[in-house]
């Protein structure tokens, strides 16, 4: 089952951490922006209100929620209501797939990169943001999900549980970046990961 039921009853709580994290989101975007090339066809699978997509240039996004599909068409992405596990998209059509947040909250995270490899083209690539559970924010979230409507949800990854997994449905050429180190810097972009709390994995299709 879709974990959807806070993402409709809490959209506007969800819209306001990035109001309130303004640094963190900026911060985010750029660590993201450093692993997609302009002018490609994306799909941003989870694509929530389009806080991501819609910076990044995405024009297409999926989404369980009507509550965010409807946030993310208002702000021009065309957005189909269905999950990650079976994506309705013909085989190898687009360049690249993005995952920012998304990995956490969906059911069969296997199948879900399974799908993503066979939407992409035989050069595609699929970019993945998400908070490490091995971080120090990622422990925090870990320690009090049960205060959050929606972490109490979530399963949290390791960026080494990402990387098997990854590679096991057919990925390789991995790039990673990371940001969000403890203590206030929130600026800084790094390679590899295992200090900072949000990473991005950047992995190509195997052909």
């Amino acid at each position: 089952m879709p974990k959807i039921k806070p993402f409709e009853e809490f959209s506007e709580e969800y819209d306001q951490w990035f109001a309130k994290n303004s640094a963190k989101y900026q911060t985010e975007l750029n660590a993201l922006k450093h692993l997609i090339p302009s002018g490609r066809v994306g799909l941003e699978v989870g694509v929530g209100s389009g806080k991501f997509a819609a910076p990044l240039g995405i024009k297409i996004g999926i989404d369980p929620s009507l509550k965010m599909v409807e946030k993310a068409k208002n702000l021009g992405i065309q957005v189909v209501l269905g999950v990650a596990e079976n994506l309705p998209f013909k085989s190898q059509y687009f360049d690249y797939v993005l995952m920012v947040t998304t990995i956490c909250f969906v059911d069969d995270l296997k199948k879900t990169f399974s799908e993503a490899n066979r939407i992409l083209q035989s050069e595609g690539f699929i970019v993945i943001g998400f908070i490490d559970k091995e971080s120090e924010l990622g422990k925090t979230y870990l320690r009090n999900r049960d205060k959050s409507h929606f972490y109490k949800i979530a399963k949290f990854y390791s960026a080494q549980e990402v990387l098997a997994l990854l590679a096991e449905t057919g990925f390789n050429n991995f790039e990673i970046r990371q940001t969000i180190f403890p203590g206030n810097n929130t600026q800084r972009i790094e390679n590899g990961f295992g200090s900072g709390s949000f990473v991005v994995i950047k992995a190509s299709k195997n052909t």
